[in-house]
C-alpha cells in the first residue's frame, strides 16, 4: 500500500485500517520526520513501513518515485493519492501566484500522479487507486472558488480515468467527502449535518474499496445533496458562505 501524502488525517485512517500484513510505504516532503506515522502504522499491524521523499508539486519526481517503489516493494495493492492543499481564498483573489500554486497541487500534480499509476499498475495486476475529490467541486461557490475549481477538475478526470479503467484489473476508488472536521479546516465552522471527521471518511473508503465501489460520498446523502445544490438558482448561490 502506498500513501502519496504520508501525513494525510484521511490517509493515515485508511492506512491503519488496511495495515494488517501490509507493506506501506508513505511519500512525502520531510519523509525522516514520518516517525509516529509509522509507529502508529506498525501498532496497526504492518509488515513494515517504509518513508520516501515526495514532493508531489515537482512533477520531473513522479515517475522514478512511483517505479522505484514498485521495484524495491513489488506490485501496489492500494495507493492513497491524499496529498492537496486548501489554501487561502482571499490571498488567491489578489495573488495570481497562490491561485496557480492551489490549482497546481490540487489538480495539476494529482493528474500527473494518476496518469502514471494508471499506467504502471495496469502491467502489474489487481490494484485499487483511491481519488479524494469534494462536495466543493460539485458546483463551485464564490466563497473557495479556487480551490473549488481544482477539485471540480480533479472529479472530471478522475471519472473519466475511472471509466478508461474499467477492463483492466486496476481500479478507480472516487471519495466526495463534505467539510472535514481536521488539520486542514482547522479554525473554520463545520457545515451542519454535512460535515464528518478523517476517521468517518476512512471508514468510507475501506467499505468502499472492500465492496469495489466506484464512487463514495462521505457522509453517504451527501450525494442528494448535492444533486439539490445544482437546482439552487444563481443569484442565491453566489452568498452562500463555505
Amino acid at each position: 500500500m502506498v500513501v502519496l501524502g504520508g501525513r494525510s488525517e484521511i490517509g493515515l485512517g485508511i492506512a491503519r485500517r488496511l495495515a494488517p500484513g501490509r507493506v506501506v510505504c508513505l511519500a512525502a516532503r520531510r519523509s525522516e520526520e514520518l516517525l509516529d506515522e509509522t509507529e502508529q502504522l506498525m501498532a496497526s499491524g504492518a509488515t513494515a513501513v517504509h518513508s520516501l521523499e515526495f514532493d508531489a508539486d515537482d512533477l520531473s519526481t513522479h515517475h522514478e518515485i512511483l517505479r522505484t517503489i514498485i521495484a524495491e516493494h513489488g506490485p501496489i495493492g492500494v495507493v492513497l493519492v491524499a496529498f492537496g492543499i486548501l489554501g487561502d481564498q482571499a490571498l488567491a483573489e489578489r495573488d495570481p501566484a497562490h491561485a496557480i500554486e492551489i490549482v497546481h497541487t490540487d489538480f495539476v500534480a494529482q493528474v500527473s500522479a494518476l496518469t502514471i499509476l494508471a499506467n504502471e499498475l495496469r502491467e502489474h495486476g489487481d490494484s485499487q487507486i483511491v481519488v479524494f475529490s469534494s462536495i466543493a467541486g460539485v458546483r463551485v461557490r464564490r466563497a473557495n472558488y479556487v480551490y473549488g475549481s481544482a477539485k471540480a477538475g480533479l472529479d472530471g478526470f478522475a471519472s473519466g480515468l475511472a471509466d478508461a479503467l474499467h477492463d483492466s484489473a486496476t481500479s478507480l476508488v472516487l471519495v466526495r467527502p463534505g467539510f472535514v472536521i481536521g488539520r486542514m479546516t482547522e479554525g473554520m465552522a463545520p457545515v451542519p449535518v454535512l460535515s464528518s471527521t478523517p476517521e468517518q471518511v476512512a471508514a468510507a473508503v475501506v467499505s468502499a474499496l472492500e465492496a469495489r465501489r466506484s464512487e463514495v460520498w462521505v457522509p453517504p446523502y451527501l450525494g442528494v445533496a448535492a444533486a439539490a445544490m445544482r437546482l439552487i438558482p444563481r443569484a442565491l448561490w453566489r452568498r452562500l458562505p463555505r
